[in-house]
């Protein structure tokens, strides 16, 4: 897919990956929509930066753990740029506990942002996917999604979803020339990972990273334009953590 003149919608574009992923996709020529729950100086300098390119870019804000916000955002996408050719969404963030831990609030707010959301964005979406020909999904999942994590239930089931859901939506999609695919991030140096211990950080690169460094968004960020780019691979997942997921212990 040649990305010039066409228009992608990136969920959660305002930080980290998903402003990776947003800049990388329009340094390759396409114009942004963007849609976050905060839309303040991060929004601003992205969109600014962006436009520096002369790319065109437009901020929405919206919670898409809403299933009509989802919805919201593809109409309004496509209403400003007049078509959508790809959808990338990205908004979410991390839900800790074990199971005793987990309230009901917690597990069906994560399954709401990071599964249902993906799904009400794709249904909204194909109707503008096929009418431009051809179009490019892409879901953001996690190795804790693909090994699994202990001490975090629910965000380690809503990312081991997406590989499955992308692969029954590449089958149902592939007669629209609709590729449906997934890019699986580990540790990650982003404001996702503020948080985590010197300790924790230090145990991780010596003792769970093969690599023995993080990764960084924008590595992440070639990854997703790869996917996105090329026309012959759909429904699948690649991993990009360092090789903490190949590890048998």
């Amino acid at each position: 897919m040649d990305l010039t003149g066409k228009t992608a919608l990136v969920t959660g574009g305002t930080l980290g990956i998903g402003a990776a992923i947003a800049m990388e996709l329009a340094k390759r020529g396409a114009n942004l929509s963007i849609c976050a729950r905060n839309l303040g100086e991060d929004a601003a300098k992205v969109k600014a930066e962006i436009e520096q390119l002369g790319r065109k870019c437009l901020l929405i804000k919206a919670d898409m753990a809403v299933a009509s916000e989802c919805a919201r955002v593809v109409a309004e996408t496509a209403s400003h740029f007049g078509r959508l050719d790809v959808l990338v969404h990205n908004a979410g963030g991390p839900a800790f506990g074990k199971t005793e831990e987990v309230t009901p609030e917690l597990w069906e707010h994560t399954i709401a942002l990071h599964v249902s959301a993906n799904f009400y964005l794709t249904k909204a979406a194909i109707p503008h996917l096929k009418q431009g020909g051809e179009g490019a999904i892409l879901m953001i999942s996690s190795s804790a999604g693909v090994r699994g994590v202990p001490g975090a239930i629910a965000y380690a089931t809503a990312k081991g979803a997406l590989p499955q859901m992308a692969r029954s939506l590449a089958r149902d999609l592939a007669d629209d020339n609709i590729r449906v695919n997934v890019v699986a991030p580990g540790v990650i140096r982003t404001r996702f990972h503020k948080d985590m211990s010197a300790e924790r950080k230090e145990f991780n690169l010596k003792n769970r990273i093969p690599l023995h460094r993080e990764g960084t968004a924008e590595q992440v960020a070639d990854v997703a334009a790869f996917l996105i780019s090329n026309d012959y691979i759909t429904g699948e997942t690649v991993v990009i953590d360092g090789g903490l997921s190949s590890r048998i212990a």
